[in-house]
């Protein structure tokens, strides 16, 4: 838990610090690529360090239980925006942060408590269990006909593209735990990395995630922010609690009050992140200038107007001219 708390913590901060890198380069007289900023490589650098807290926390504790607390990035976000970028703390993020943390607890608390060894034998049993085999051809048939859709049909609904994009999370969130698991066992002295099968699930991961990001990225620029991001969530931890339930068999044997209170805590993680991400966007757009202070060349403070519909930053506006109303 402290292992994906601290992770999920580390990319909000990371993300804003890549925030703050854009902005100060858009108020610079000449434009220079992001890539060349120290500040913005210090964010990546940190968002490594957090997937990688968020991996190895699935090497020692149950899918159902890490997958659900990436909610603390987006709350973390919220509140560190606040306090590092000077935004506007609103009543809703309060609202929003305390369901978040009540639900966070209530994940925790009631989380499945097992504890298994992932050898490379247990994993080639769980692959070919009835369970998961069922599980994967109903996930390829539906994910086929949503691919169906996406290609022939030109569909790009939101719904259908966060679908194909939860339905490979599934697949990343078994393959990164066995990864994971195996990787620590093996650092305990137990060599699981000689097993073709760990190869082959490191193998699984990969080409999903590129996958994951490929359609994360479509929806990101079909939508926006604020819809993506809590759909996403939604979503993308579904699939991991019934992946690691099915998978892994994390509730096996698990009393059904536990159940209840811990999907309970997931339903208002669920509902504290989309009051925290609701109408973001809209109260943003009400700020029509970012005011980067004195520019070098100019004779007054200048400003730059950001243009939402493309990947520039804006134009500059001369001293006496009329602000030109962007498309």
């Amino acid at each position: 838990v402290l292992l994906a708390v601290t992770g999920n913590f580390l990319i909000s901060i990371s993300l804003n610090i890549q925030k703050y890198a854009h902005l100060r380069l858009a108020c610079l007289a000449a434009q220079k690529p992001y890539y060349t900023s120290k500040l913005w490589w210090s964010g990546i650098i940190l968002m490594v360090s957090g997937e990688l807290g968020n991996f190895a926390a699935y090497g020692f504790a149950p899918a159902t239980l890490v997958a659900p607390l990436g909610c603390v990035s987006v709350i973390g976000s919220a509140f560190i925006s606040v306090l590092f970028l000077k935004e506007t703390m609103r009543a809703a993020d309060i609202l929003g942060g305390t369901l978040t943390i009540v639900g966070t607890y209530l994940l925790v608390t009631f989380a499945p408590n097992i504890t298994q060894q992932l050898t490379a034998r247990k994993i080639q049993n769980y692959l070919v269990g009835w369970q998961f085999l069922i599980c994967v051809i109903l996930e390829i048939i539906t994910f086929c006909i949503l691919l169906y859709f996406y290609k022939r049909k030109d569909v790009k609904h939101i719904v259908v593209l966060l679908m194909m994009v939860a339905l490979l999370a599934s697949v990343t969130v078994v393959s990164v735990k066995a990864v994971a698991g195996m990787t620590v066992l093996s650092a305990s002295g137990k060599m699981q990395l000689t097993h073709p099968i760990f190869y082959v699930m490191l193998v699984i991961m990969v080409i999903s995630c590129v996958f994951q990001v490929k359609f994360l990225n479509q929806a990101m620029q079909l939508y926006n922010a604020t819809v993506v991001v809590p759909i996403n969530f939604v979503f993308f931890t579904t699939s991991a609690i019934i992946a690691g339930a099915i998978f892994y068999q994390e509730f096996q044997g698990a009393a059904l009050l536990n159940v209840f209170m811990f999907l309970f805590g997931c339903l208002l993680s669920f509902l504290g992140v989309f009051i925290i991400t609701r109408n973001r966007e809209a109260e943003h757009l009400r700020i029509p200038y970012i005011d980067c202070g004195h520019i070098p060349g100019k004779k007054k403070m200048g400003k730059i107007q950001p243009d939402s519909n493309s990947l520039s930053y804006g134009t500059l506006s001369n001293e006496g001219d009329m602000v030109k109303t962007q498309s």
